[in-house]
């Protein structure tokens, strides 16, 4: 009687430990999902939002550049390529186009070479070197439309400082701001002034994290302060170069406060830049088509840049 019962729990505890068929495929899919439910969860929220602020509106954007539309009318009426078309046929937007590969060459190159002598200098355990840091960093959080505010008073031809400083020297200050040279002239400088900083930071961060070993070893090798430069601190700012040069190209395409309060694009459109004229095509003349394929042409350009410039930089930058 004792056996038969110690067989009969056997059997039931058997039965207990082999897993059911529904059991058995849980199992399974859990083995096979692993973590993905719980990253997906996870994700979920910032792929939402992605999907409606960004990548909406530029399918969106995309679809109002075969249109024709002033921005009231409740219908659009589509006309194909024709907003590309009158695009490529506009002398205005051959001159915008130029305008903005002048700004942004000027800008990125401005930013990121003074930046790098910036951060140099400021590497030097002077005194007062926080301060001067601080000082150079500034503009860099100070908002657009007043730094341009600033300058615009600045640079008045009658009043500002420039011209006192020009009469001091016995010359006279040109009007920057109305001049049809000067006044790129006087943007990217603007722009630089103010975004300068940020490069500096960040180059002055890079040079604090270069092992002083490096600099030892090639000053017992016999390599002088230029040397140092070009073998050692350039090759371990490399990667620091490539971002501080992606970042400045996309952040001079986007540039429009600074513009819009020193010069408005003008003298005659001679700081019109592309974002610049998608809003004056948008806001100003309503023609919402023209706009959104400008729109579209600016990110296929910012695309090509960026993509360029990381395949130039795995070739050329060395992350060791």
């Amino acid at each position: 009687m004792e056996r038969s019962i110690d067989v009969v729990e056997r059997e039931r505890m058997a039965k207990m430990a082999t897993p059911t068929t529904s059991n058995a495929l849980l199992l399974h899919l859990r083995r096979r999902l692993g973590d993905w439910p719980l990253f997906v969860l996870l994700v979920a929220p910032n792929l939402l939002l992605l999907a409606v602020f960004t990548y909406w509106p530029l399918v969106y954007n995309a679809y109002l550049s075969l249109m024709q539309w002033d921005l009231i009318s409740p219908s659009k009426l589509f006309v194909g390529l024709e907003n590309y078309r009158f695009l490529l046929e506009d002398s205005e937007f051959r001159e915008v186009s130029r305008n903005t590969v002048v700004f942004t060459v000027g800008t990125v190159g401005g930013t990121v070479v003074l930046g790098l002598l910036f951060a140099l200098l400021l590497d030097q355990p002077l005194r007062g070197i926080a301060l001067a840091r601080g000082v150079v960093f500034a503009p860099y959080v100070l908002s657009g439309a007043a730094v341009a505010v600033f300058w615009v008073n600045m640079l008045n031809p009658r009043f500002g400082v420039v011209a006192e400083v020009a009469s001091w020297l016995g010359t006279v200050s040109p009007d920057w701001l109305n001049h049809p040279r000067l006044a790129m002239v006087a943007v990217i400088l603007v722009y630089i002034w103010k975004n300068v900083g940020f490069t500096t930071i960040v180059y002055l961060a890079g040079l604090q994290r270069i092992p002083k070993e490096l600099y030892e070893a090639a000053t017992v090798d016999g390599a002088g302060m230029l040397e140092r430069f070009r073998f050692v601190t350039m090759p371990q700012l490399g990667p620091i170069t490539l971002f501080l040069v992606v970042v400045s190209t996309i952040s001079s395409f986007q540039a429009f406060d600074l513009i819009k309060v020193l010069t408005d694009g003008g003298p005659v459109n001679a700081t019109t830049t592309l974002l610049f004229y998608i809003w004056e095509q948008g806001f100003v003349a309503f023609n919402a088509g023209r706009a959104a394929a400008a729109a579209v042409v600016l990110f296929a350009l910012l695309a090509v840049i960026s993509l360029l410039q990381v395949r130039i930089g795995e070739r050329r930058v060395s992350y060791d």
